[in-house]
């Protein structure tokens, strides 16, 4: 679309478009179903930070701060956040995004305005969480002011002071942000392809809700929990919760509502049988597709609403569940990651040559 703006399916480099707009546009491109939507590059964040402090002293300030200084890495934060929230955006910047934003067609459709920090999601430091998410926007203004919100909490307290923990200059670092058409799930959450409280490679976990994953995220529920094996596909592990809040998504720019969860739906599960192995499969192929365990996060959308069309097009109840879920993500795992012992021994073409080197040490 323009240096500022690239379609979903385009974003490739994390450099442009962050940890979560590459993973979106690698999704869609190995044929997995993700919303439809486009990506601020991390040029347009750099082209307004410029405008707005050609002098770099923001950067500066921010890196003449200590890992340990909380109360000035709140008071300088805060006005850096300031600063970029409420600066109007260049001219071509704001151009583009509204652009890009009318080409999803329909009047004014709800999105969800996400962060993608170019340095997130790796297996060796995890940014996941730091940086803010939008949802159920809607206008054209309305996302712009979004976006400036998703680049100014690349500066929430918690972000800088990662960053300053771990020495990392403030130059070069930047912000793209996701935009993507809103779904309505039936049910959302999380899966990991390795146990996350073992490390266990064996074996799928999945975590999840009725309505938005934002309910699991923020801790307003206690999710359902499932364990599948990867060997041989059985549910070996399941856990139905009393779910007693529910996220939803308003239409028409109205956001999320928090309510109770309908008395029929709390303490049922959320997912059927069918859906849990789909996204197990889901979760493999993901894993052998990027060659390391995967964090998740996904939506099984409602057949009888918006993925009706696919339901009805396949009568077997497994292809249907697959058909249904949509992901939002997936990223490298990192605790376990992190954890992963080193080898004892640097890998040889055959068994026998590690005895051989034995003969060769003096004793």
């Amino acid at each position: 679309m323009s240096d500022y703006v690239v379609p979903r399916a385009s974003a490739a480099e994390a450099a442009d478009v962050g940890g979560k707009g590459a993973s979106l546009g690698s999704l869609a491109r190995i044929g997995v179903a993700v919303p439809p939507g486009f990506v601020v590059t991390s040029g347009a964040f750099t082209a307004s930070l410029d405008a707005l402090d050609p002098g770099g002293s923001l950067h500066a300030r921010i890196e003449e701060l200590g890992a340990e200084d909380l109360a000035p890495i709140a008071r300088v934060s805060a006005a850096v956040r300031e600063r970029i929230a409420t600066a109007p955006l260049p001219a071509p910047v704001a151009s583009a995004i509204t652009a890009a934003y009318a080409a999803l067609g329909d009047d004014d459709p709800d999105v969800a305005v996400r962060s993608s920090a170019t340095m997130e999601d790796s297996a060796a430091a995890s940014f996941a969480g730091l940086q803010d998410t939008y949802l159920g926007v809607a206008g054209a203004d309305p996302v712009l002011e979004h976006v400036r919100r998703c680049w100014a909490s690349l500066y929430n307290d918690q972000s800088v002071a990662y960053r300053r923990r771990l020495r990392m200059s403030e130059t070069g670092h930047a912000m793209a942000v996701v935009v993507q058409r809103m779904v309505r799930p039936r049910a959302a959450g999380v899966m990991f392809t390795r146990s996350p409280v073992t490390g266990d490679r064996s074996v799928v976990a999945i975590e999840g809700t009725w309505g938005l994953g934002s309910a699991l995220v923020s801790g307003d529920v206690t999710p359902d929990s499932f364990v599948i094996s990867k060997i041989t596909g059985e549910i070996t592990g399941r856990r139905v919760s009393s779910k007693g809040q529910m996220h939803s998504y308003l239409p028409n720019g109205l956001g999320v509502s928090v309510a109770d969860t309908p008395p029929d739906l709390r303490d049922r599960a959320c997912l059927t049988d069918d859906e849990i192995r789909a996204l197990a499969a889901l979760g493999g192929r993901l894993e052998a597709h990027y060659g390391t365990p995967q964090d998740i996060e996904w939506a099984v959308l409602d057949e009888a609403g918006e993925a009706a069309a696919a339901s009805e097009a396949s009568p077997d109840p497994a292809a249907a569940a697959g058909e249904r879920i949509v992901l939002l993500q997936s990223r490298p795992e990192t605790v376990w990651a992190a954890r992963a012992p080193a080898p004892l021994a640097a890998p040889k073409p055959h068994a026998a040559d590690h005895v051989l080197a034995l003969f060769g040490k003096p004793l």
